[in-house]
């Protein structure tokens, strides 16, 4: 019995490194995209940054020598779906988001984790783990600031990115757990690869006029030209989002996705880090107060449950 609990911490312990450097790593990887959003279509940076990650991940896999068939197809087509969907929804939000502010948004996704994991496939979440989420759900609240001023709509956009990566992750830990990681991170590229290069065809036939693809060109626009720069970023990206994929599909395999949901709020200070960086984005108070309510939650869902001391025996005498 010892030995099994050690293994199961030594798993979660795996799981939530994994994920930080996973989420340091993506948070860079999207600051990249905003940095080159005005120049490049959303499509073009699916397809291009996918002929990258794709080779690099056959090569991961063969030297691993592990097979690249996902063991049940349906499943992982429908978590792939689901994280296209995701990306697209975020990054559609990056040209006129703050990093930071869309980050905050999206990351309503590991408050539903929590939530959904619970009410799905049956992962304990304790009152105190509840506790944690609604105060993450409170730091949120405070960084968007909804019915003011501060608020735009769209951040609706990355709240809807988080819902489907909140599904997702879901899926990955109910009906993906035995799938090998490159293996699915494979199966999201490929679909970043067709999805990129069939919206690309479809905006090139429909023919839509200059002012709309002016006012979305980030969505709408037409393939930009790419020159050694716009190559050397996407492949860049190709190895940052490859290594990123791996590293969360596998962290929500090995762990509890309500405690590895509670480590990718690491994202939110990486976001931050590098929006001051790329943009000389500065949180403001109620950012910064923000980011500290959804740390302590954080805290509160990942300690692991007291111990109850068994109860006394009572006396054999009399």
């Amino acid at each position: 019995m010892a030995h099994r609990g050690q293994v199961r911490l030594d798993r979660t312990a795996q799981g939530i490194g994994l994920i930080l450097v996973s989420v340091v790593t993506m948070a860079f990887a999207d600051a990249l995209v905003k940095l080159v959003s005005a120049d490049l279509t959303v499509w073009q940076v699916f397809a291009a940054r996918s002929l990258f990650a794709i080779p690099i991940i056959v090569v991961l896999a063969r030297a691993a020598r592990v097979g690249v068939k996902p063991r049940s197809p349906k499943w992982a087509l429908i978590r792939t779906a689901l994280l296209v969907l995701t990306w697209l929804a975020f990054y559609a939000a990056l040209p006129v988001l703050k990093l930071s502010v869309a980050a905050v948004a999206v990351y309503t996704g590991p408050i539903m984790i929590a939530l959904l994991s619970g009410l799905l496939i049956g992962e304990p979440v304790t009152r105190r783990q509840w506790g944690g989420v609604l105060l993450g759900f409170l730091g949120v609240v405070a960084i968007l600031r909804p019915g003011t001023d501060a608020f735009s709509w769209f951040t609706i956009l990355p709240l809807m990115a988080a819902a489907f990566y909140a599904l997702a992750m879901v899926l990955t830990r109910s009906k993906c757990q035995e799938e090998a990681p490159l293996s699915l991170a494979l199966a999201l590229h490929g679909s970043f690869l067709v999805t990129g290069v069939i919206a690309t065809a479809v905006l090139s036939l429909i023919g839509l006029d200059t002012g709309t693809k002016a006012a979305f060109s980030f969505l709408l626009g037409d393939w930009g030209p790419m020159g050694l720069r716009e190559w050397g970023v996407m492949a860049l990206l190709g190895a940052l989002s490859a290594a990123y994929f791996v590293g969360v599909a596998r962290a929500y395999q090995i762990a509890a996705p309500s405690i590895v949901a509670t480590f990718d709020y690491g994202y939110l200070v990486s976001a931050a880090v590098w929006g001051f960086v790329f943009f000389a984005e500065k949180p403001d108070l109620l950012t910064i107060v923000g980011m500290i309510l959804i740390t302590a939650a954080g805290l509160l869902v990942a300690a692991p449950p007291l111990r109850r001391a068994p109860p006394a025996k009572e006396s054999a005498t009399t």
